[in-house]
């Protein structure tokens, strides 16, 4: 049984094991699972032995995810269509430092980059680089030595590198292609929005087998501005598009009487055109967009 002093530690730490399995897995409904899993061992430990309540909490939940990850990343294997992290509702708030952190480390770009990584490597660098662990916190969760741990976090920046997509842009040019976005899809006026996109664009849809959608990816402006003008005009009229904050940056959610039918995220190159277009259609991807924000 917990006492009140153990179950109140559990509960402050609870944001922070949650953002972190969310940003491993790219699942919030692995995240739930991971953190759920996580107080359980904390519920059956022998509490009185443990100095570092939030340390035992980090090192036990990361390494569930890294189970959980190593099983995903297996069962991925035969994903029907492009595989998307799930999106989540993120509202912003507050001063414009921790607008930059959130947008950095939670928008889509961002987890499909960090997709190019080994599950340590991932573990390593989102403990270090987002969460700010020191090494030896990192060690221990990671059951490796301290050198170890910057090699694969050293490594990591590496295989990610910087690229072209920015992870934060101004709110006034998101609004701006979201505006052309739904004008596009309603109308089918595609200029205004054709304007803001690059040469090189891509457009992802994730259906998951369970809703017909893209089964490949489509690349180039032309492409990407006939299938928004025509294909989803078709597909989508009549409905209702609803902008949402969206995994740090602004978004649209796809609504028909209420009921969530998908989301749209974006990601921005270096001159602030939009370089990718998300589309997530997985009704099983689509249940966290109503519940709360994830830190």
């Amino acid at each position: 049984m917990l006492d009140r002093e153990d179950a109140q530690a559990f509960e402050e730490a609870r944001p922070n094991l949650l953002g972190l399995a969310y940003r491993i897995l790219g699942s919030m409904s692995d995240a739930e699972d991971a953190v759920q899993d996580t107080f359980l061992k904390w519920a059956k430990a022998d509490r009185s032995q443990i100095q570092r309540s939030a340390a035992w909490l980090t090192t036990t939940c990361t390494r569930r995810c890294l189970d959980l990850l190593r099983s995903a990343q297996r069962s991925r294997v035969d994903y029907v269509g492009s595989w998307l992290p799930e999106p989540v509702h993120t509202p912003i708030s507050g001063d414009a430092e921790d607008k930059l952190a959130l947008a950095r480390s939670l928008t889509t770009a961002f987890l499909l980059l960090l997709e190019r990584l080994t599950p340590k490597e991932r573990a390593a660098y989102l403990l270090r680089e987002i969460f700010e662990l020191p090494y030896a916190e990192i060690a221990e969760a990671l059951d490796m030595t301290e050198m170890a741990c910057r090699k694969l976090v050293s490594r990591a920046k590496a295989n990610i590198g910087q690229g072209t997509i920015r992870q934060t842009v101004p709110l006034e040019t998101q609004d701006r292609l979201l505006e052309a976005f739904q004008e596009a899809v309603k109308e089918g006026s595609t200029a205004g929005l054709a304007a803001l996109l690059s040469d090189d664009i891509k457009l992802s849809a994730d259906g998951g087998g369970k809703v017909p959608t893209l089964s490949n990816v489509l690349h180039g402006k032309d492409r990407v501005v006939r299938y928004i003008g025509k294909g989803l005009k078709k597909y989508w009229a009549g409905q209702a598009l609803e902008v949402v904050d969206i995994n740090g940056l602004r978004g649209l959610v796809l609504k028909n009487d209420g009921m969530t039918l998908g989301s749209v995220s974006f990601a921005y190159d270096d001159s602030g055109k939009v370089a990718e277009v998300f589309i997530m259609r997985n009704p099983e991807k689509l249940i966290h967009l109503a519940k709360a924000s994830i830190h």
